[in-house]
């Protein structure tokens, strides 16, 4: 469920049957509107789905548009500020003026209580009656939504537990202890983490609370939910653990593509993922057959540490509006049109220029053409729009102002891809490029172009690659615990301790522990160090054998080792239960060739072929380009050229051909014509 269409993907037999449909108000009616309409479509009766998974943006919607819960935090005493004061690093270092972004938690609802934990143990117990008059001063204050986080609960946490154990009988309100959200070290972190998963709980629970009722309605099982490490688990336990949806949405396409592309990686050092929507794109990298994920992220500049996807965000999707700055510059986003009014060329009332529109007056997009088979565009509204931007930025016209568009847009998410390539040390151009969302096609194979990437794959369903993801999706659960010694004084039987009881308490909470897989993983950094990398470590832990891995690691990511002694800090567990990806059975029916139209390409007007994706045939061919022959029905297709699709639309420039892969993935790269 995104910020402007909703996609489902619904597989039968073999058959991968798609639907499209505008987000709602209550995002849940999107959903179950999704649903029908793909079980209409495939013929099935509702009631025989035998189980249902969902990606979603509620959480950080929530966040980035601050309309979480009212939430209250309640602090060691002398550490209630600890938000507010944050890292001594700035937003942007050479700004005088930067401000940090304002405490989810405002004063005014921030609690002490007289306790102390050290990292060896309780100093002074908590006392119950002090935390019950907390709790009347906390329900005089209309919070919705209590945080706990005392200082080193991650080690100690019998004092938190007290607290949270009191809060919970006094109020009526759901609370968040920092010991079971994130029991790792560093207060800010773990305190930011903590208030994030109170403020978005109460939005997450009633939001999976409507759609199981209405799933339920339906005839369909409860929803299982994607977290933002990559893996689904069950709705009851995410309205436990908000925090850990915050990248569901975009996890889920990231899940897809690396089950899709996986057979296209041959002599690559991997992919990258593009998933380009209605309000934002998303990049991410997969190597080794892995999405790349991270244990910290930045969501509105609030720091949030939980196992995720590492995904890159800009405000660049085809409902994005163009807009001139105060220097006259062209800008994109990041406010969208969203679903509705939407796009100007949607003829829902909108009269802002997009991304869509741009795409329409460049004719990559038809007047024809139907969005998600059901939304017809209006050629007429997006030039109005389009000259009204022209007229503000000192441009020719509608044309010109489209062709702007397009190159500032590009220019956004390719400077998003370099940030996951160049910037962590990766050459994009051993990399391939996997394109999806409503509009990724549609940009990609420029994109491609402009970073020499020479091999682009376009998924069947591309358009709703991201429904697929979940169809797709492990069932997954992380746990962590600080443990901070030097590996040359540790005990390992201590260590093994630890990963064993991290390994029980996820295998008690998994669907199928006998068939779970149990990965264990360490945050290990040099003496002296402030950061961490996170390495796998063999059972039983040795730790030689760890030193050797994190040397290894550090120098992959750094350049060099260093003959310096090293620290473990944090244990990891993850367990998983693994799923194969549904197969997609692929037939083209009938010419290909559905006409032709004027389209924009190198600054020229050329008349150019368009084809209906769903009846280009395979053809396999040699080693080398894709490309191999002039466009016929069961030959590549040689670019310039538009191939439309029922969710999604795809661009090929001139000098790039796209041939057809057994599944229905369309493989674009460079024309050897």
């Amino acid at each position: 469920m995104g910020g402007t269409f909703t996609d489902v993907a619904l597989s039968l037999d073999g058959d991968l049957v798609t639907a499209k449909v505008p987000s709602t108000a209550d995002q849940s009616e999107g959903v179950i509107a999704g649903i029908e309409k793909a079980c209409a479509e495939a013929g099935v009766d509702p009631e025989s789905v035998s189980e249902f998974s969902h990606a979603m943006t509620v959480s950080v919607n929530a966040l980035l548009e601050g309309d979480g819960a009212r939430t209250a935090l309640v602090a060691t005493e002398g550490f209630r500020d600890v938000l507010e004061i944050g890292r001594q690093d700035r937003p942007s270092l050479y700004d005088l003026g930067a401000e940090k972004p304002t405490p989810l938690v405002p004063r005014r609802r921030r609690f002490e209580v007289s306790e102390r934990a050290t990292t060896e143990g309780i100093e002074r117990p908590v006392d119950d009656g002090e935390v019950r008059a907390i709790a009347e001063r906390i329900r005089e204050s209309d919070a919705e939504s209590v945080a706990v986080s005392l200082l080193h609960a991650y080690a100690h946490p019998e004092n938190e537990k007290r607290v949270a154990e009191v809060l919970r009988e006094e109020l009526d309100v759901p609370v968040s202890a920092s010991h079971e959200v994130l029991a790792e070290f560093r207060e800010y972190e773990r305190t930011s983490t903590t208030a994030v998963d109170a403020y978005v709980r109460p939005t997450i629970d009633r939001y999976v609370g409507r759609l199981t009722e209405r799933a339920r309605d339906l005839g369909v099982p409860q929803p299982r939910i994607m977290q933002s490490n990559g893996g689904v688990t069950d709705a009851d336990t995410v309205r436990r653990n908000a925090v850990t949806t915050v990248l569901s949405g975009p996890a889920a396409g990231v899940v897809g593509a690396s089950a899709m592309a996986a057979g296209e990686t041959g002599g690559r050092e991997g992919l990258v993922t593009f998933d380009m929507g209605g309000t934002s794109s998303d990049v991410s990298l997969v190597r080794d057959g892995e999405a790349e994920r991270t244990t910290t992220g930045v969501i509105g500049e609030r720091p949030v540490k939980t196992p995720m996807v590492d995904v890159e965000t800009v405000g660049a999707g085809g409902g994005s509006i163009a807009w001139v700055d105060a220097g006259g510059a062209l800008r994109i986003g990041p406010r969208s049109a969203g679903a509705d009014p939407g796009p100007a060329c949607y003829g829902k009332g909108g009269t802002e220029p997009t991304v869509t529109d741009a795409n329409l007056v460049l004719g990559y997009i038809g007047s024809s053409t139907s969005l998600g088979g059901e939304l017809s565009l209006d050629e007429d509204a997006a030039h109005d729009a389009l000259s009204g931007l022209a007229e503000e930025a000192g441009l020719s016209g509608a044309l010109e102002a489209a062709r702007g568009v397009h190159r500032v847009a590009n220019a956004n998410m390719t400077r998003a891809i370099r940030s996951v390539t160049v910037e962590r040390g990766h050459d994009p151009r051993t990399f391939g490029l996997v394109a999806f969302g409503g509009a990724g096609p549609m940009h990609a194979i420029a994109i491609a172009d402009g970073l020499d990437i020479d091999r682009v794959v376009i998924p069947p369903a591309s358009g709703v690659l991201s429904a697929y993801g979940l169809l797709a999706a492990d069932e997954k659960r992380d746990a962590v615990r600080t443990y901070r010694r030097p590996l040359s004084e540790l005990d390992p039987d201590d260590v093994d301790a630890v990963y064993e009881a991290l390994s029980e308490e996820l295998l008690a909470e998994i669907s199928d522990s006998d068939a779970a897989t149990v990965r264990c993983a360490a945050d290990l950094r040099y003496a002296g160090q402030s950061f961490e990398l996170t390495v796998d470590v063999a059972r039983p832990f040795d730790p030689v054998d760890a030193r050797e891995r994190f040397a290894a690691t550090h120098e992959a990511a750094y350049g060099y080792r260093a003959d310096e002694p090293v620290d473990l800090v944090n244990c990891r567990v993850t367990t998983t239960v693994g799923r194969d990806a549904p197969s997609i059975e692929y037939a083209a029916d009938g010419d290909p060739l559905s006409g032709t139209r004027e389209a924009a390409f190198a600054g020229e007007i050329r008349e150019t072929p368009v084809y209906e994706r769903d009846r280009l045939s395979p053809r396999r061919g040699g080693e080398g380009s894709p490309t191999v022959s002039p466009s016929t029905a069961g030959s590549p297709v040689e670019g310039p050229a538009v191939v439309e699709g029922t969710e999604s639309t795809v661009v090929v420039p001139p000098g790039w051909g796209v041939r057809v892969r057994d599944d229905g993935a369309l493989i674009a790269g460079v024309s050897d014509a």
